[in-house]
């Protein structure tokens, strides 16, 4: 027997999905094919909203460059998404940890373990803004595919009474926040399992935050082309990876381009003008300032 379709509620995130009505009567295979045709759609949920994602890249590019730092605040898993990406920013980029910080309803204790609750307390969210000591040089970007979680929309207006710049990302129609400089409604449909948002929410919203961090670092000159110069070596996937990078931009063996690296305490792009130019570590480090971290103005 179907089960009757029912329409839980006017959140789009909350509604029966109708293509998935009797999941549960279907064979492994149906099971993951369905899974699989809903989340085809997700990226052109992302391109619809790319005008709102590029206007809020452009002040988060702005507030970085000014020394200031980026927070993504969520609970569950929007919130697990903003610290994977937060986190995923120094080894990749070489960031400092500060620049980019990912803030968990309930704490750290919440990204292993369900902590009920964590997010239905606005103050604590503004709590949250005050102990970060949030400024208008700072940018705080809440995360909610319902698009009113309290804990989040509680730290966004404390955020907007320090002047920072702030923004929503959800997976809802809009409301009007008049503390929220961008918002970004990516509407993914509903779910496979009703109400799930760790499925095509979560998988719409890595999207984006992937889109903000890399569009941002590679405009912070974190990039040489597509190429992660601005690595640290410090295991040894890293090593080999920015002894392949060096000797790939310099033309030396690999055995060369490792003894720079070294040279360099680790340090890809730093490795790079000292081959090209020929010159040590610390004037290499000096050019790289002086061209604002910039490898292609320093070698080319």
């Amino acid at each position: 027997m179907n089960i009757s379709k029912i329409k839980i509620t006017n959140k789009i995130t909350e509604q029966q999905n109708p293509n998935s009505i009797n999941l549960d009567n279907l064979s492994i295979n149906e099971v993951i094919k369905l899974i699989n045709e809903e989340d085809k759609s997700v990226a052109f949920s992302v391109e619809k909203v790319l005008p709102q994602v590029t206007e809020l890249i452009e002040k988060v590019i702005i507030c970085l460059q000014n020394n200031g730092r980026l927070f993504y605040i969520g609970s569950g898993t929007s919130g697990r998404l903003g610290v994977l990406d937060a986190s995923e920013c120094p080894p990749t980029f070489s960031t400092n940890p500060e620049m980019v910080q990912g803030i968990i309803a309930g704490g750290y204790g919440a990204l292993v373990k369900s902590i009920e609750g964590a997010e239905d307390n606005p103050k604590d969210g503004a709590r949250t803004i005050v102990n970060n000591k949030i400024t208008e040089n700072d940018v705080v970007i809440g995360i909610t595919a319902s698009s009113n979680t309290p804990f989040v929309i509680g730290a966004l207006e404390q955020a907007k009474q320090f002047n920072a710049v702030t923004g929503l990302i959800i997976c809802n129609k809009p409301p009007k926040l008049d503390f929220v400089d961008v918002v970004i409604p990516v509407i993914a449909g509903p779910e496979v399992v009703t109400g799930s948002t760790r499925m095509k929410a979560g998988t719409a919203t890595k999207m984006i935050l992937n889109m903000i961090t890399t569009t941002t670092m590679v405009k912070l000159n974190k990039t040489y082309g597509n190429l992660m110069v601005d690595l640290k070596a410090s295991n040894n996937k890293l090593w080999e990876r920015g002894t392949r990078i060096i000797s790939y931009l310099t033309g030396l063996p690999p055995d060369e381009a490792l003894k720079f690296l070294k040279e360099a305490n680790g340090e890809v792009k730093t490795a790079i003008v000292m081959s090209k130019l020929q010159t040590n570590y610390n004037k290499a480090k000096q050019l790289l300032d002086n061209a604002q971290g910039s490898l292609r103005k320093v070698i080319d």
